[in-house]
């Protein structure tokens, strides 16, 4: 049964479970916590999800405790003038590949989210959200990537990771100003991750309030996870102080961990990830937020990418 805690915050998860997150305070620049993954848990993973798995992740939503506030009237910004709002991507471009569904489990239950692969030293780095690697205390098994999804078909294979890292913050306390993860995964056929589907540059500490493009996988209601969905729109800041920035959009559960990009270009289908996607106010459902990429998302990529 789903118990509705707090008119909180909605991660956007997709998952049989109904779990609860709780937000820290901010903490100092720290070394990301990294869990490496046994061999036979990674052959596990591998052999555990069929098309059919895939495709049963049903989503519910999952709150983080957040008292609402008052939401200012009308929107925060002046949208730009390409502003959508989640539409299915039909542009082509890289974007259709290093963009993917994440699925893992979580407890005894299937979930999903959403990742990209990343241009990185190992060839093999994806970033995600923090609550898509660990949660409620646990870090998730049988964690694989499936770049390019397509309705329980996986056209670029199933990528299954040897070691998951999150923020110190997302790992002390699931701080959701913090919600940033990251998974390297093992070669597939000989081969790494980003010389297969390409990969995504990734840019910190940039200014805020710039027009952005975001992507995921969402899976609930009135998406059903197999198409890739985007948002665009310019960013404005979260208005309750967890530091994060936000778009008009509708994606939901499912789309966590989806990439945001700077300079995205729609011909190419490539732009600097630059956040991903992590929550929404249950009172303000037409906001999406996803975290600051600042320095503790730059010491998790350097960990990630180096592992």
């Amino acid at each position: 049964m789903h118990h509705n805690v707090w008119r909180g915050a909605t991660l956007l998860l997709t998952t049989a479970a109904t779990v609860v997150a709780v937000g820290g305070t901010a903490t100092a620049a720290a070394a990301p916590t990294t869990v490496n993954i046994s061999a036979v848990a990674q052959e596990e993973a591998a052999q555990f999800w069929t098309p059919e798995r895939m495709r049963s992740a049903q989503p519910l939503d999952v709150r983080v405790n957040a008292m609402p506030k008052t939401v200012p009237a009308g929107d925060p910004v002046t949208i730009a003038s390409f502003p959508n709002t989640g539409a299915a991507w039909t542009g082509g471009g890289t974007v259709v590949t290093t963009t993917g569904r994440v699925f893992f489990t979580m407890g005894d239950r299937t979930a999903s989210c959403s990742g990209s692969a990343v241009v990185s030293t190992n060839k093999s780095t994806v970033i995600t959200a923090g609550h898509c690697v660990k949660y409620q205390g646990a870090w998730h098994t049988n964690w694989t990537f499936v770049p390019a999804y397509n309705n329980g078909n996986a056209p670029y294979g199933t990528w299954t990771a040897r070691s998951l890292q999150a923020t110190p913050q997302w790992v002390a306390s699931e701080n959701i100003s913090y919600d940033i993860g990251a998974a390297v995964v093992n070669t597939l056929n000989g081969q790494s991750l980003t010389d297969v589907v390409g990969g995504q540059s990734i840019a910190f500490n940039q200014a805020r309030s710039q027009n952005m493009y975001a992507f995921g996988y969402p899976a609930a209601a009135p998406y059903d996870g197999t198409k890739l969905v985007y948002c665009s729109g310019k960013a404005f800041d979260e208005f309750l102080g967890t530091g994060d920035i936000g778009l008009n959009c509708n994606m939901t559960g499912g789309a966590s961990g989806g990439p945001w990009f700077l300079s995205f270009s729609e011909s190419a289908g490539t732009g600097a990830l630059n956040s991903v996607n992590s929550f929404k106010y249950s009172f303000s459902t037409k906001y999406m937020f996803g975290p600051y990429f600042g320095t503790d998302a730059l010491n998790l990529y350097n960990a990630a990418q180096s592992a």
